[in-house]
């Protein structure tokens, strides 16, 4: 999903600031991290510069938060903008905050539709790049940036939203790289994370794949895809189920806690990896103007009884399910949400408000958390 670009912000330098938490879990007992580390699940967050760089931000980020997903850093638009020209800043700072607070990083992500750089596609679009270099392009952007980090990157979404909202669903034909190389470029992806770093865990991560829709029409899709790759010793370990929910949509827990289970009877372990839920919001104006910035919000906490429940419900299908091995929130801030610049008149669809302060969702999060740390560990983390 796309994060709210910063201006300028995206790549910029910027001195990392804030605390340094000692180790896993040592940080007040009841921050979300030090609840999660009880039974091993990584309680995690998406982060943008300012998450690292505001000391405010960065101590909730190292204090509550045991995995870091770059919100824009890694991708191909942020990391390559000019041929052959690099701008790892963004992911390094990222990557080395993490190191440097005992936190993990899911890298997020190497082949999507989307935030692709403009020398790209504009190649593509008028001939001067041919889908055989298009292809060896792409070998080259995931091998550059997979080895750039191997060994530092737990998770990597390899796939990222290749399925088709409708139903039946199916992979998008008409999707930038399936259009242009086919459907047999799935596997070659993987395959090619794989050999530039072996350790790390390989996702296809998508949204509405559990279930979150009322409908199974993508948990189908999704899972006839990972079968596929799987028959082929595609090395694919895990799926992640992004969990952007909408009060004005239904959602059933129970559903999606069986979408997960049958991930995981493959053998693959599973992630919440973009968990959110958004609803309609009102403007400090009378304006339909999309939310922005921290100045045209104020908190808004009626609706937080029912997205405090979709926020738990989602958490529990994790529990529920031995092989959910991460719990992400995209973004903890109601404030750099990217809900109010894509979603006009929705908001209010993060764990804290725009002044900073924990919302009914956080402690939601929180109880379920405490009420868990007597439950059995999941297992050996060294690789899951």
């Amino acid at each position: 999903m796309n994060f709210r670009l910063i201006a300028a912000g995206a790549a910029a330098a910027f001195a990392l600031t804030g605390p340094v938490i000692a180790a896993e879990g040592s940080t007040g007992a009841s921050t979300l991290r030090a609840l999660g580390a009880h039974i091993q699940l990584h309680i995690g967050t998406a982060a943008i510069p300012s998450d690292l760089s505001d000391p405010t931000l960065s101590q909730i980020t190292a204090e509550q938060f045991s995995v870091l997903t770059p919100g824009n850093e890694m991708k191909w638009q942020v990391v390559e903008p000019e041929q052959g020209n690099f701008n790892w800043t963004g992911a390094d700072n990222l990557v080395n905050f993490a190191e440097a607070n005992h936190q993990r990083v899911r890298g997020h992500t190497l082949v999507w539709h989307n935030q692709l750089p403009n020398w790209l596609t504009q190649g593509v679009a008028n001939g001067t790049i041919s889908n055989d270099q298009l292809r060896d392009l792409l070998h080259q952007h995931i091998t550059t940036e997979v080895r750039r980090y191997r060994g530092r990157i737990w998770q990597w979404d390899v796939v990222n939203e290749m399925l088709a909202d409708s139903n039946p669903s199916q992979v998008k034909p008409t999707d930038f790289w399936i259009s242009h190389l086919g459907t047999g470029i799935l596997a070659d992806v993987f395959r090619w994370a794989h050999a530039a770093d072996p350790d790390a865990l390989l996702c296809y991560n998508d949204y509405n794949i559990a279930g979150e829709d009322g409908s199974n029409a993508k948990f189908n899709a999704a899972l006839t895809l990972v079968k596929s790759l799987l028959s082929q010793r595609v090395p694919i370990d895990c799926v992640g189920d992004q969990g952007h929910l909408d009060l004005q949509f239904g959602f059933n827990p129970i559903l999606m806690s069986q979408d997960l289970q049958a991930f995981a009877n493959l053998g693959l372990k599973v992630a919440i990896t973009e968990a959110d839920v958004r609803t309609f919001v009102e403007t400090t104006d009378s304006s339909q103007t999309p939310i922005v910035s921290r100045t045209d919000l104020t908190p808004n906490h009626t609706a937080d009884p029912a997205a405090a429940d979709w926020y738990n419900g989602m958490l529990q299908s994790c529990l529920a399910v031995k092989a959910c091995i991460s719990f992400t929130v995209w973004g903890f801030a109601d404030a750099e949400s990217w809900v109010p610049g894509t979603f006009a008149g929705e908001g209010d669809a993060d764990i804290y408000d725009v002044n900073l302060n924990t919302k009914p969702q956080y402690t939601a999060l929180q109880q379920t958390l405490s009420l868990a740390t007597g439950a059995p560990k999941r297992g050996d983390h060294d690789r899951d």
